[in-house]
């Protein structure tokens, strides 16, 4: 009798888990990596809110939301360059290429569309050669996009020969550091991609086919996705948004020089890891981008409000990539088993 008693009935057994995380575990797995983010996201505002009295400051969070834009416009078109399990190191160098060349055309006409057409035009021009380097000639991403960054470097610093530009006029400086409603310019812009991002990403066949590339090239190329195209294109767009960040960057400094975009591009990597992307490709999204954004900005701003040492923060932020890739290689090794 006891023996049978410790045997729960077949239909209590069969309600017992369901009714403890049925419907946690019934959501895709996206969805809780999303949830998981914004739990995260909203602890780190409660510890920062506890540890320092201006965290809530309407300065403070002005400031949060326009540097937190900046990097999700830049990483924003990374995502869709790692969802196919590729790499773009180049970004921060076609930042400070743009910047330069958008500030160069600015000062010496005073068109402010010739220098926003510049800055963008250069930007996607380099996104596709590494795309061309990527799919015409072979060459492994983190090569092609490494070694680009160390040409645009070069030629960044030949162009402006050590010289500063600054001073351009208020209605282009309103694009970096403008206010709308008492809400940041860029943020506006923010949103407005966030939503072309998702669209793109999840509602399109383009979008679908990236993601197919990502997850499995060959598989995709057999199944009819022009893999070649759908490589160009993550490339292109991720230096078209390097372009257009390079745009807002030059307007909120009001000023140009040959390292300005040095400093970016290990935060937009380490935006996407944050937001759940996968760098094996084929997991992740531009809303996570978003999110992951917004903790690496508040982690800096927390350290900033706490008078933590400015050169720890390259630290931190390397920490926290490592630890991103470390969890989803862990999540990757638990799916096989």
């Amino acid at each position: 009798m006891s023996t049978v008693m410790k045997q729960p009935p077949s239909s209590v057994a069969a309600v017992a888990p369901n009714a403890g995380g049925g419907l946690w575990n019934s959501l895709p797995d996206p969805v809780r990596s999303v949830v998981f983010r914004l739990l995260a996201l909203g602890l780190l505002c409660l510890a920062l809110s506890l540890a320092s009295d201006a965290f809530l400051t309407s300065a403070n969070i002005v400031n949060v939301l326009r540097q937190a834009a900046l990097l999700f416009l830049l990483a924003s078109g990374v995502t869709l360059v790692i969802l196919t399990a590729g790499l773009d190191l180049s970004v921060g160098a076609n930042v400070a290429m743009s910047a330069c060349l958008a500030a160069t055309l600015l000062k010496s006409t005073g068109s402010i569309a010739l220098a926003v057409f510049a800055g963008l035009g250069c930007g996607l021009l380099i996104g596709i050669a590494n795309g061309l380097l990527i799919t015409l000639i072979r060459i492994p991403p983190f090569i092609a996009t490494y070694g680009m960054l160390w040409i645009l470097h070069g030629i960044t610093y030949w162009f402006m020969k050590g010289e500063t530009i600054h001073g351009f006029p208020a209605a282009f400086r309103a694009v970096g550091s403008g206010h709308w409603l008492g809400i940041p310019i860029p943020v506006f812009l923010m949103m407005a991609f966030l939503l072309v991002g998702v669209v793109f990403a999840q509602r399109t066949r383009w979008g679908q086919e990236i993601y197919a590339v990502g997850a499995n090239p060959e598989a995709a190329r057999l199944s009819g996705v022009p893999v070649k195209r759908r490589l160009v294109l993550v490339y292109a767009v991720s230096g078209a948004m390097a372009g257009l960040a390079s745009l807002i960057f030059l307007a909120r400094l009001n000023s140009a020089e040959g390292d300005i975009g040095e400093a970016l591009t290990l935060p937009a990597i380490a935006a996407v890891l944050i937001g759940g992307t996968s760098l094996f490709g084929g997991v992740g999204s531009v809303f996570g981008t978003l999110i992951g954004a917004l903790i690496l900005t508040l982690v800096l701003n927390g350290m900033n409000l706490l008078a933590i040492n400015a050169n720890w923060q390259p630290v931190v932020t390397g920490v926290i990539v490592v630890a991103a890739v470390f969890l989803d290689n862990l999540t990757r090794q638990g799916d096989k088993r």
